[in-house]
Parts: structure tokens; sequence; C-alpha cells
């Protein structure tokens, strides 16, 4: 029996066949190293390195002197945004509760440090959505330096106003960091309209492209502090990383061949715009389904105009690695359960007792006959 592949929203799987084809290529023709040689074959992995920085800008809405900055994953650039930043004890950092661990502990790394304090950014608990009143009422009470948003919950699929929030934070000068790993290519962003410094991205997720090429957008504004250091194929005599963007945070080689597979997902041709009409409306009819079944509760926001395809669940009687298994040993259908590395959103959820959620990842090649199967399936777990 083939396997049912519903965990999107850990990597986008399968991915188009274009990257595949990409990779494959490159690898064979033109794994070369960038940026280390004047050769042609250097020239034009080089070429096709600043190519894929544009198609990223222009997928976000930035502006032409923004920079793309390429790292091994999401959870690097996270890591080069927060270990770039001057801190101090001072410091009052706001975060939502949606925040994934790739943020969240490299925050907590560095209050253990430099002793500023973190706080959680309102929530209306009933409806799962951000507290807009509230938050500009906490910013009043204690101004934020820095503001650290996910654009879309990698739990409930809630799209954060980041727009709004980021425009509260500015009136106080806040650095405004987004992870938009769940969201770049699915959940239209422009960047140059908002205040935004820094949106995080995930090539192997909501992008289609592979694992191992990740990064971020820097509007400009602030000046990030080299996290790592390390060759980048230029001004070899000077002991000190150079002094311009995006090379100053790139030490080391770059992974050309993942590099190809996100230009190729990217260049790919498909409807992005209609990509995210039909993943919602999948989630609401999965969604609406399992209300329907007894002992099933659903963690997904009111307003379904506000979420992606993500859907996140819970079974009376069981708990989510208890789900998780018996989905794949009896149905063949996979999931994520648990908690999803998001540590801070569950207590609002209260499914501790469960041991976190089931949560399903809608994708583009998702078939509404593979959400079918799944809902059998729950009903038949959820009957004994």
């Amino acid at each position: 029996m083939e396997e049912i592949y519903l965990d999107n929203a850990a990597t986008t799987f399968p991915k188009p066949e274009c990257v595949y084809q990409a990779m494959d290529e490159i690898a064979r023709t033109g794994a070369v190293n960038a940026g280390r040689g004047s050769y042609v074959l250097a020239q034009n992995a080089s070429g096709l390195i600043e190519d894929t920085r544009k198609q990223i800008k222009e997928l976000a809405g930035a502006d032409d002197v923004a920079e793309v900055v390429f790292t091994a994953s999401a959870t690097f650039a996270c890591n080069l945004i927060l270990g770039g930043l001057e801190w101090k004890q001072t410091d009052i950092v706001y975060v939502s509760p949606f925040e994934h661990n790739a943020m969240m502990r490299v925050l907590h790394y560095y209050q253990k440090q430099y002793g500023f304090k973190i706080i959680e950014l309102a929530l209306d608990q009933n409806k799962l959505e951000m507290d807009l009143p509230q938050i500009k009422f906490q910013f009043t009470r204690e101004h934020p330096t820095v503001v650290i948003l996910s654009h879309v919950s990698n739990v409930t699929g809630y799209i954060l106003p980041i727009d709004e929030i980021t425009e509260y934070a500015k009136k106080y000068g806040a650095v405004v960091a987004v992870d938009g790993s769940q969201a770049l290519g699915l959940v239209p962003v422009k960047l140059k309209d908002n205040g935004i410094d820094f949106y995080v991205f995930a090539g192997h997720k909501t992008l289609y492209g592979p694992f191992g090429v990740g990064g971020f957008i820097s509007k400009g504004n602030i000046t990030l502090k080299p996290f790592l250091a390390g060759g980048t194929g230029s001004d070899s005599l000077n002991p000190d990383m150079p002094g311009q963007m995006p090379g100053m945070l790139e030490p080391g080689s770059q992974n050309i061949v993942a590099i190809a597979g996100l230009h190729a997902a990217l260049a790919d041709g498909c409807d992005r715009k209609t990509e995210l009409t039909r993943e919602r409306e999948l989630a609401e009819h999965l969604s609406r389904h399992l209300e329907e079944i007894d002992g099933v509760f659903i963690y997904f926001p009111k307003d379904k105009e506000k979420c992606t395809g993500i859907v996140s669940f819970s079974i009376d009687g069981y708990r989510a690695d208890e789900v998780g298994m018996l989905l794949d040993e009896d149905y063949h259908i996979a999931v994520r359960t648990g908690y999803q590395c998001a540590p801070l959103i569950h207590k609002y959820l209260k499914d501790e007792k469960y041991g976190g959620v089931v949560r399903v990842g809608i994708g583009r090649f998702t078939k509404k006959s593979e959400l079918a199967a799944l809902i059998n399936a729950i009903k038949e777990i959820a009957e004994g």
C-alpha cells in the first residue's frame, strides 16, 4: 500500500520534478565552488546564486537594495540574526506564542548571557489569534527593543498579522525579525511596504526546494555582527570577514546543488496565488469532517481566511504519538505528532494530556482522496 504523506509542514514532499532534474544536472555538470575561480563553471555557479537571490527578493516583494543571505537552513539564519545583534541587559524582547525553537532556543541562549527580558505578545485565547489592542497596550507599558514573529504558526496554521504588529513596534524603534519558514511562497508578503528588518525563509518548506538551503532577507537598516567566520573566496589575506553584505555573513562554500534546486522551484511556473486558496479549502474540508467525529477536538483558527493548510487535532483517550503510530502502521498515513518544536503555544491549546497534537500538513500535491482516507482512519481510531 502506498504511503499517504501529510507532513508537509515539516517539509514539502514530493518536490516538483524540475527540482530533481535541476539538482541532478548541476551535480553532474556544474557543482563547482562559486566565487573561488575565474573559470566559466565557477562564474556560472556564481551567476546562478545571484539569480536565486533576485528570485527570493521578487517573491518577498523586497526592494532591490535588500540583501539575501543564504545559509544551510532557516535555523542557521535565525542564529545569524540573533547572534549578530548587539544585546543589552535592558533590552525588552517580545515574541509571539507561536514561535518555533529555531528562534526560541537561540533567544534563550542569549538571554542567559545578557539577562534581557522576554515577554509573550498577547493572545486572544478564544480565537487563538493575536490580540492587537492588547499588544499596543503592552508596547506602551514596556517599550520593545526587539520583536520576533512567526509569519505562520507551524502548529495551527494561523497567519499572524505581521504588518500591524511591525507597525506598532516601529513606533518604538524596535528591531523586527519574522520567521517566514511556513509562509514564503504560500502567503503573500511585501517587505518593501512594511518595517520588517529580517525575514527568514526555509528552502525545503513552502518554497518546495530541497534541504540544505535557507536564509533571510535583510532590509539593510540593521548591521549584524558576523556570527561565523571563514573563507569567502575574496580578500583572502585579510584576517577579518568582508565588511559588505552578503559575503560578511556567508563563510564557507555555497551549496550550489541545493541552490540550483531552489532556483528551479522558484521558477517552476506554479500559480502561487491559487495555492493558498486550495490549501485553505482542503484544510476547511478536513477540519469540518473531523469535527463531526465524536471525541475529536480541532485546534484551528476561527477565521478560515487567517490560516493555511495545517490542521491539528486530538482524540480523546489517545496520546498524539499513539494516533500517529496507528495511522502509520495500520493505514500507511504519515503525520506529525507531539509539540512541533513550538514551546509556547501548547499551554493555550491545553493539549499536554495528549502529549501534544496530531498535525496534518497539506501541500501542493495533497489529494482530496488522501484526506478522505485520513478521515475514515480517524473515525475508526476514535470508535476504538
